[in-house]
This record gives C-alpha cells, sequence and structure tokens, in this order.
C-alpha cells in the first residue's frame, strides 16, 4: 500500500491553503479510488474468509454432488447424499493459540508504584477480556485495530476495529508510523418501513475524524462532518475541541507480513472436511453399496453408460449371443480404516502447520518433566514469540495514549517512566520444578525477578507489596528479641 503522502503529493501541489479539518477534493477523489479498490482486493477478501471459518461457514457449506453426464460434462444430481460436514479445527487452532499467549493476565514491571496502581486502573478485567479477543481478531485477520478514547465519566477506554474495516495510509515501507486510515462500516437504516444498510466511511488523521456517506463510489460529506477526538470542559464551562498528537489507531499485527493464521492450513481444512463428508456419504448410500449388472436388457452408449453407473449403481449391458439374460452384482464395501487415516493425517497436518500442539499428547502425560513439556509447546511457543514481538511493539505505542491521559488527568507524568510488560503464558508446567529453582536463583536474581517466574503469582507487583509488609511486620519483633 502505497503512503497517503506519496499518492497525494501532485495533487496537494499548487492547492489553496484550507482550514484544519476541510479536507481537500483531490484528497477525497485519492480515497475514493484507493478504497474502491480496497473493498474488492484479495487483502481484505482474506480477512473475511478468516472470520468466516473461524465461524465455522466453510467452503464445504457450498458444495453439491455431480456426476459425469451426457457429452462429459459435470452435472449436479439431487438424488444422491450430499452431506456438508465441518470439523472446525481451525477454529480449535485460532482459540487454543489466543488462549496459550493471551489466557492469563498479563503483568508489567515498573519502577514507581503510582505508575503502576495508575495502569491497573487502565488495564482492568475488561481491557484483558477485550485483548484476547482482539488477538483472535489478530489471528482471523492478520491486523486488528486498537482505539483509545475518553468516556463519559472521563475514563480511558478503548474499542477495537476489525482488519477488514481499517484501511491504512502508512507513513513508511514497514508499515511502522501511521499518517490516516479509512474506516469503513454499515449502519442499519429504517426507511419506508423496510430496513437497509447505509455504507459508512470515517476518515482518522491529526485533524480529528470525518464522516461520510459511501455512495455509488462517491465520499458525501454528513452534516457536521468533522468531529475532533475529544472535547475538554474549561474552568468556565464552556467546551473546547481537542486532539491527539497522533492519530489514534493503534496496529496490532499477527506478524510482519499482517497475514492471517487461515494461509497456513485452508487447504488442509477444506480436505478434512471433504474426507468426512465423503465418508458419510459412502455411509448412507445404501441402494449403491452394490452395483447391478443387467444382463441382455438394451445396451446404451457410452455416455448413459457413465452416467447410469455413477448416478443409479446400475448398468445396462447385452451379451454376445443374445441369451443369458440376468442380474449380477458387484459389492462396493466402505473401508472405514482408509478414512480414519486420511483424518487422522489431516488433522495432524493441520497442528503442524498451524504451529499449534495436541492437547491429547498433554492428556496422555502422567508425570509429565520439563523436556515433554518444552518438546510439546515448541511449536505454539516458536508462533507465539513471533506474535508477542509485534504485540510488544503495539503496546509501546499504546501505552503513549495512557501516559499523556494520565499527565493530561492529573494523575502523574510517567512520560518518561520505563516499564516491561510480561505476558504469562497459560502453559502445563511442573510447578514443584519451578518452584525449586526459585528457590534456588535466591541470592543470585532480584526477589522482584524471581516472584515474576513463580507459577502461583499472577500479580507481580501486589506480590512484592505483601512481601515487604511481612518483612516489616517481622522486623520490630526480632528487635523486642534481642
Amino acid at each position: 500500500m502505497r503512503s497517503f503522502r506519496e499518492i497525494c503529493e501532485n495533487l496537494r501541489r499548487g492547492l489553496p491553503p484550507r482550514l484544519p479539518g476541510e479536507r481537500a477534493p483531490g484528497d477525497l477523489q485519492i480515497m475514493e479510488w484507493e478504497l474502491a479498490r480496497w473493498l474488492g482486493g484479495a487483502a481484505r477478501e482474506r480477512m473475511l474468509c478468516g472470520e468466516a471459518y473461524f465461524a465455522g461457514e466453510h467452503d464445504i457449506l457450498q458444495r453439491e454432488r455431480t456426476v459425469i453426464g451426457r457429452g462429459g460434462q459435470q452435472e449436479v444430481v439431487r438424488n444422491l447424499p450430499n452431506n456438508r460436514l465441518v470439523n472446525n479445527q481451525y477454529g480449535k487452532l485460532v482459540n487454543q493459540k489466543a488462549d496459550y499467549l493471551l489466557g492469563q493476565p498479563i503483568s508489567w514491571e515498573v519502577a514507581d508504584a503510582g505508575f503502576d496502581a495508575a495502569l491497573k486502573r487502565v488495564f482492568d478485567r475488561r481491557f484483558m477480556r477485550q485483548l484476547k479477543r482482539l488477538g483472535k481478531i489478530c489471528y482471523n485477520e492478520g491486523i486488528a485495530w486498537l482505539y483509545p478514547y475518553i468516556d463519559g465519566e472521563g475514563a480511558l477506554r478503548f474499542r477495537s476495529f476489525p482488519g477488514y474495516e481499517i484501511l491504512p495510509f502508512w507513513a513508511d515501507a514497514e508499515h511502522s508510523r501511521l499518517e490516516c486510515a479509512l474506516r469503513f462500516y454499515q449502519l442499519e437504516s429504517w426507511e419506508n418501513g423496510a430496513a437497509r444498510l447505509i455504507d459508512m466511511v470515517e476518515i482518522f488523521d491529526l485533524s480529528g475524524v470525518h464522516r461520510f456517506r459511501y455512495v455509488q463510489g462517491k465520499l458525501i460529506p454528513e452534516d457536521a462532518c468533522h468531529h475532533a477526538y475529544l472535547i475538554h470542559k474549561l474552568a468556565d464551562g464552556s467546551f473546547e475541541r481537542v486532539n491527539w498528537s497522533r492519530v489514534p489507531l493503534i496496529p496490532f499485527k499477527l506478524n510482519e507480513r499482517e497475514q492471517p493464521l487461515l494461509l497456513r492450513v485452508k487447504g488442509l481444512q477444506d480436505a478434512l472436511n471433504q474426507a468426512l463428508s465423503q465418508f458419510q456419504n459412502a455411509l448412507e448410500e445404501d441402494a449403491h453399496n452394490t452395483v447391478l449388472v443387467i444382463k441382455n436388457y438394451d445396451g446404451t452408449d457410452l455416455d448413459e453408460f457413465r452416467h447410469n453407473l455413477a448416478a443409479y449403481g446400475a448398468v445396462k449391458v447385452k451379451t454376445v449371443d443374445g441369451a443369458g439374460g440376468g442380474i449380477d452384482t458387484l459389492s462396493i464395501n466402505v473401508d472405514a480404516a482408509n478414512f480414519e487415516a486420511v483424518i487422522k493425517l489431516l488433522k495432524d497436518a493441520i497442528i503442524e502447520n498451524g504451529m499449534g500442539f495436541d492437547a491429547k499428547l498433554e492428556k496422555g502425560y502422567r508425570a509429565a518433566n520439563e523436556l515433554n513439556i518444552k518438546s510439546m509447546y515448541s511449536d505454539i511457543t516458536l508462533d507465539a514469540n513471533d506474535f508477542e514481538a509485534e504485540l510488544q511493539a503495539a503496546f509501546e505505542d499504546l501505552l503513549w495514549f495512557v501516559k499523556v491521559y494520565l499527565f493530561n488527568t492529573g494523575q502523574g507524568d510517567y512520560m518518561n517512566e520505563g516499564w516491561r510488560l510480561i505476558f504469562n503464558r497459560d502453559i502445563m508446567v511442573d510447578e514443584s520444578e519451578v518452584i525449586e529453582n526459585c528457590v534456588k536463583s535466591q541470592g543470585l536474581l532480584s526477589t522482584a525477578a524471581i516472584v515474576a517466574q513463580h507459577p502461583w503469582v499472577n500479580d507481580v507487583g501486589g506480590e512484592l507489596e505483601r512481601i515487604r509488609a511481612e518483612r516489616s511486620e517481622q522486623a520490630p519483633a526480632a528487635g523486642d528479641e534481642e
């Protein structure tokens, strides 16, 4: 995707100055072209396909049973079983990966106690739930977006947008700096007693939000088209419109190529659905478990022969001397073992290519040691490492908005405060071995580092505070004994 500055460079030359928030006609025309291309492009189609597959809407649901008909052409038949079974291993893989990396609340390490308390207020349980949903969107679409805003009570909140709603215009080839973005969505409206969908477009840039209707490829400005991101109440009771100094859309990417998980496993998932459906079809074709061979009864041409064999399971033939009429049968047995082998291979291939893990292996370990656990989780850990690197970068952008909000609401100046984000992965561990290693690390590592690795601790800061309180209570008692 070209940057917005690049595609509008020539149009902006020689244009008269315009008021803040006003968009030039040339800018809108370029955006109309880019939006039309994006709406019909392959990238957005992949995002929609990922969401559909996660919801169980697979290609197998559109399948038709066909046979070779007259003239050698494929014909749809209605008199044969046509099962459309979905074994959604892809959806299971997405849930597994999201639970592994984002199933447990995230924690952080900061030096300032006030900053730690402020982060707890912002990143509450509702945000943790939203983060997990955001992770699933990333797996399904390759990219998701978080929009920070101030609610009516003055609290910092976040809204997530799916990737198929946002068309970004990047300022660099690495897609690290966002210049502006378009959001395409639909609203339901009632007109003349009937509901219809209205295409809407919002443009996010440094001057605020610009709202348009999208009608036949044209952006039509709404009444009061331009809105500021924030409304600030002054001491005299009046209000002023203010904006962030950055575009308030934070990209959460699955990987550097922004490609969804479905690209790795779609062919395997479709093959699994096909195998299961074909197996069920074979079981239900009771009348076709036997092919009838009718002797001495009106032969047919080759096209009709193949059609009758496929559609009816019977053919008509003649003997050489015109005698010996009768009916013979050719039994066709469904070998369930072959289907089971294919289905197992496909499931294993989905896990391997999707870089997940087989939960049945975890259940089979009665006394799993650390080596077995690491081997079982090796693929999903490698994949989670890539995703975590992207999440760390996204949180760096997110923390900028949080720090600005805290400063402007008088909750503290933490703009230069350092932080370290910790994703507590939901992995089976040998707790006794981990605790033993924590005990052995005392004196070699800081208490904070040891507490962060303990399997029973979720809130590192809170646990350290409790340790300090216990030690302060025990110190006077020791002095009294002396």
